[in-house]
This record gives structure tokens, C-alpha cells and sequence, in this order.
């Protein structure tokens, strides 16, 4: 395997089942422009041991469930490579709190005192933004230097190699993912955005037990979408 790629610093599975991403010309721009903007003194979101944060806690072997966002938050001290989620201590942001607020609608389970949704992803829950780093203050400002080429490549790995995996497609971002998934070896279950200003269609959708019922029909165990640890 060439150096650049044993650079990635990514878990082995994903680095296995990417290495070919690796190598590509968009891959070594991307990696470049990064370089290049944290030269000029533009701080760029999540820090760099967290912008694979996503691969690292969910290993490619045991993704069950995948829920894409967009592109990390932008404000300090948020963004933590995983979508949705915020370090312990920071306040919950909008659209994450309707995710509580449907979880507990749909299966009873009260909304934690905090955001970290690490402990899904160590259960299989891959969170996983099309964008994989944000200028500070600059929401969508990575939009275009690369990374979706890279997600979508993950989505369609994951659609190709594996078997019953649960998509949740949230928002019309969201959505225009599906037709890099296939759906007669996988679920994609489809919502409003869980964003505040996307209105209250999110809530009532059922994704959680959904998922989980999806699961269990495949003989696996259900996520718990608690946050106890």
C-alpha cells in the first residue's frame, strides 16, 4: 500500500475498503487545499484527528444504520466528525434536539442532558456529513473542494459491499443520496430535515423503531438510542 494512503489516518476497514479513494487526483486537491487554507490562518471544523471521526468509531464491518447530514457545524468547539452530534457540555442544537424529541415520541426514551452521539455509533450508527470539514463561521464552505465525491464513494461501498443496511434520509440533501444506494439489498427509510426551520415534519416519522424493527427482522440487535454512556 503506498505512503499517502498509510497517511489516512483512518480505521483499517474503511482504509481497506477506500484505498483506491485514496489515491485518486480529487483526494490528494482536497487534502492539499486543506493544507493550504490552514496556512493562510482559516480555522477549519471538526480539528484534524476528528475529521475521519465517523470511520474511526464505526469500523466498516459493523455499520448496520447510516444517517447522513450535510456538513459539520461551524461555530467553535461543535463540530466532532460525527453528524448531529456536539461534545458533551455544549448545548444541543435545534435540529438535534427534535431528533430527541422524536426518539422519545416514538419510542419513550427522554431526551439526554447532553449531545454526544458517540454511543450510537459504537453500536453500528454510522453519522456520516457529505462535507467532512467547514471554514469557521462559513456554513457549506467545503461544499465544493471535493469531499462529496469522497461520500458518496462511502455510500455506494457501503450499498455494494454489504447487505440490509438501514439509510435514513433526512431533508432534501439528504434524500438526493438515494440513487447511490440499492435499495433490493438495503432500507432507506426518507424525512423532512429534523431542522426547526424545515417545520415539524420530522417528528412523527417513526425512523428510530423503524430501524430497529428492520434490524431485528435481519437477526441483529437493535440499536439503542439511548445516550446512557
Amino acid at each position: 500500500m503506498q505512503e499517502k494512503v498509510r497517511n489516512v489516518q483512518i480505521e483499517e476497514s474503511w482504509k481497506r475498503v477506500l484505498s483506491d479513494e485514496f489515491e485518486q487526483p480529487y483526494f490528494a486537491a482536497l487534502k492539499a487545499f486543506l493544507l493550504e487554507e490552514k496556512k493562510a490562518g482559516k480555522v477549519i471544523y471538526p480539528p484534524g484527528p476528528l475529521i475521519f471521526n465517523a470511520f474511526n468509531t464505526t469500523p466498516f464491518d459493523e455499520v448496520k444504520v447510516v444517517i447522513l447530514g450535510q456538513d459539520p457545524y461551524h461555530n467553535p468547539g461543535e463540530a466532532m466528525g460525527l453528524c448531529f452530534s456536539v461534545p458533551r457540555g455544549v448545548r444541543v442544537p435545534p435540529s438535534l434536539a427534535n431528533i430527541f424529541r422524536e426518539i422519545e415520541r416514538d419510542l419513550g426514551i427522554p431526551a439526554p442532558a447532553h449531545g454526544d452521539l458517540t454511543y450510537w455509533a459504537k453500536q453500528g450508527v454510522l453519522l456520516l456529513n457529505a462535507m467532512l470539514t467547514v471554514e469557521a463561521g462559513k456554513p457549506a464552505s467545503h461544499q465544493k473542494i471535493g469531499w462529496q465525491t469522497f461520500t458518496d464513494a462511502v455510500i455506494r461501498r457501503i450499498s455494494d459491499l454489504k447487505e440490509g443496511v438501514v439509510f435514513l434520509l433526512w431533508g432534501n440533501f439528504a434524500k438526493g443520496k438515494k440513487a447511490l444506494i440499492d435499495e433490493t439489498r438495503h432500507y432507506v427509510l426518507t424525512a423532512p430535515h429534523p431542522s426547526p426551520l424545515a417545520g415539524d415534519g420530522f417528528v412523527g416519522c417513526g425512523h428510530f423503531s423503524h430501524a430497529n424493527e428492520l434490524l431485528k427482522k435481519q437477526g441483529l440487535a437493535p440499536i439503542d438510542w439511548s445516550l446512557k454512556e
